[in-house]
């Protein structure tokens, strides 16, 4: 936990507020996750992730996504060497530990396919070559909810890779007031690193250790199966329910919330808490609900109250 502690310390220093994404984003990076994280322009998404790069000296790529990028410009290509008379791979910045997909829904689907293999089996092919990737590997992925010209909706196959879809509200007016007293000063905070890899592996050791009772683990099930086969309330209003990724994600996004609270075991709180962010991009509404203007989270409110406790 003293790791966790000085990761969110030098990111506090340069990060005002914003808790709910820090949190989201250690959650992504204890449980080898990729998170997508959605919210207006100018909330520090880019800059958090770079800041939670250089407190463990990861490596970190960023890539803007427009409607001209190239799958290529993502993983790489094989080029022509004249000299040699050969072609050699030339790798892109997805060989990283931490890649930001910034603003992913600006650019067509054939580019945001790249990303399938790489975040399903943390390899990627160019040619007839297949190259593993670094670990971790983690897509931070962002997204502006109001863009509409130019922009590409994520596919569903794509859209559940994403361990969590964390939707990033804005600051309240006292760290507004921060922000502007950071910006008067105008000083340009060092970011320290302050843990490495192996302090990050006995982390990932501690999270698996977490306890969890039977009976959590069957909440889990029966949440992600509400879903699938909701009640007569929620049948009109669920098209396609949740894929068995989210009881994966579930149950380690509960255990990793534990941890972060300090606690040795999971409770029914955790897995509430962390239920929106892990279902809400993968329940399909119907044209009902959408007629009645529900949205995902709406439906996963219900859901948890559908569902006895344990």
């Amino acid at each position: 936990m003293e790791t966790i502690k000085k990761i969110k310390e030098q990111i506090a220093s340069v990060i005002v507020g914003q808790e709910k994404m820090i949190d989201s984003l250690l959650i992504g990076l204890i449980s080898d996750g990729h998170i997508l994280l959605e919210g207006l322009p100018g909330l520090a998404k880019t800059k958090t992730i770079k800041t939670l790069a250089l407190t463990l000296g990861l490596d970190f790529k960023r890539v803007q996504f427009t409607p001209d990028l190239l799958p290529s410009d993502i993983i790489g290509a094989e080029i022509y060497n004249p000299k040699n008379s050969d072609f050699i791979v030339k790798k892109g910045p997805i060989f990283t530990n931490l890649l930001l997909a910034d603003e992913i829904n600006r650019a067509p689907a054939k580019v945001q396919s790249a990303l399938l293999e790489a975040m399903a089996e943390n390899q990627v092919t160019i040619a007839d070559n297949s190259f593993k990737l670094k670990s971790p590997f983690i897509t931070l992925a962002t997204q502006n909810p109001i863009e509409q010209d130019g922009a590409f909706n994520l596919p569903q196959a794509q859209l559940d890779r994403f361990m969590l879809k964390v939707v990033v509200e804005s600051n309240t007016k006292e760290q507004e007031m921060q922000i502007l007293e950071f910006a008067n000063k105008n000083e340009v905070k060092e970011v320290k690193k302050v843990a490495t890899l192996k302090d990050l592996q006995k982390v990932k050791k501690e999270v698996e250790a977490i306890h969890i009772d039977e009976e959590l683990k069957a909440y889990i099930v029966d949440l992600i199966f509400a879903s699938r086969a909701p009640s007569y309330e929620l049948k009109e209003l669920i098209e396609y329910g949740a894929s068995p990724r989210a009881s994966i994600y579930l149950f380690k996004a509960a255990k990793a919330h534990a941890y972060l609270n300090g606690n040795d075991f999971v409770t029914p709180v955790d897995i509430a808490l962390m239920a929106k962010d892990v279902l809400r991009h993968r329940i399909i509404l119907s044209y009902d609900a959408i007629a009645k203007d529900l949205t995902t989270d709406n439906i996963i409110d219900m859901i948890l109250e559908s569902v006895p406790l344990p």
